[in-house]
């Protein structure tokens, strides 16, 4: 697996075969969008509801669009914050880790959190946080797995959803 950085070009429109791509990827986690709320219907999740859900976070100079590949094919994607917006936050935060749902339990979710984290140690930083929504325990029993370690319980600064703040050191 290895991760290239999602740049768009001059139009900063998402390429329509990369959009596909990247569609097939979200709406194959049914699951964890019913659990978010993010899109409507997790069951009919389409190009331009990706698309849109992306344009933040690929207009925000702080953050960073990771796709993971593995031998070409789409297989995850990571979304990076270099700074919190609460000044007193020091750590970068994941704000996005998702495997292909016909991917998962072999490994995948691991490495790209691996590869993430590998990212922020080569710039020098000691430790992430991440947030999991508390009605998705599967979220937390991975994080947790991987050595993250409860930090705090608050509401997610875009819709107010309870979640469970997680932090681990990269020393």
């Amino acid at each position: 697996m290895f991760l290239e950085p999602l740049t768009l070009p001059p139009d900063r429109v998402i390429p329509g075969g990369l959009l596909t791509e990247l569609t097939a990827l979200y709406g194959s986690q049914r699951d964890f969008h019913a659990l978010s709320g993010d899109f409507p219907d997790p069951d009919d999740i389409r190009p331009e509801q990706v698309a849109a859900a992306l344009a933040d976070d690929l207009a925000d100079p702080d953050s960073e669009v990771l796709l993971a590949r593995d031998e070409q094919r789409l297989a995850g994607i990571a979304i990076t914050l270099a700074h919190h917006p609460d000044p007193a936050d020091p750590d970068p935060w994941i704000g996005l880790l998702m495997i292909d749902a016909g991917s998962q339990r072999h490994g995948l979710g691991r490495r790209l959190a691996s590869l993430v984290e590998d990212r922020f140690r080569a710039e020098g930083r000691t430790a992430v946080r991440l947030a999991v929504l508390e009605n998705n325990p599967g979220g937390l029993a991975f994080w947790t797995a991987l050595g993250y370690r409860h930090l705090a319980h608050r509401r997610d600064r875009q819709w107010g959803r309870p979640c469970t703040v997680l932090r681990k050191r990269l020393d």
